[in-house]
Order: structure tokens, then C-alpha cells, then sequence
């Protein structure tokens, strides 16, 4: 089999198609850790919300509204 003008035999072949395994596997890891990554900012988003409400309350003051005006840089 020829590719782009050079003989490909039987190691050449296999060789490519490790290769692709290889990035195959390198991409779905790659997905695994942005998704454990994104997980892990909304657990320490979650677990300082409740930690701030737990000091609000031994503090005796009101917790900040939920569902209150946006605030924030885009609104």
C-alpha cells in the first residue's frame, strides 16, 4: 500500500495505528481531567457557599439572598 508516494508495509501500518490509539486515549484522559477539573470548582464554590452561610448564622446575621439582583461583572 502506498501513501502520498511512500510504501507503507505491515510495521509501518501498525505503527500508525498505535498512534491514533495513543491520541485517542491521550483525548478521552484529556476530557476526563477538564471534567473533573470543572467538578471540582463547583464543589469548592458549593462547599465555601455553605461554609459562609454557616459562619453567617453563628454570627446571628442574615444569610445573603439566593435568588437576589445579579452581580458580577456581566450583570
Amino acid at each position: 500500500m502506498t501513501l502520498f508516494g511512500t510504501t507503507l508495509d505491515g510495521p509501518a501500518i501498525a505503527a500508525l495505528v498505535g498512534m491514533l490509539l495513543a491520541l485517542v486515549l491521550w483525548t478521552m484522559s484529556l476530557k476526563g481531567e477538564l471534567g473533573y477539573a470543572r467538578w471540582f470548582k463547583q464543589w469548592e464554590a458549593d462547599r465555601k457557599a455553605r461554609r459562609d452561610a454557616e459562619l453567617a448564622r453563628e454570627r446571628g446575621e442574615a444569610p445573603p439572598p439566593a435568588d437576589g439582583p445579579p452581580r458580577g461583572p456581566w450583570g
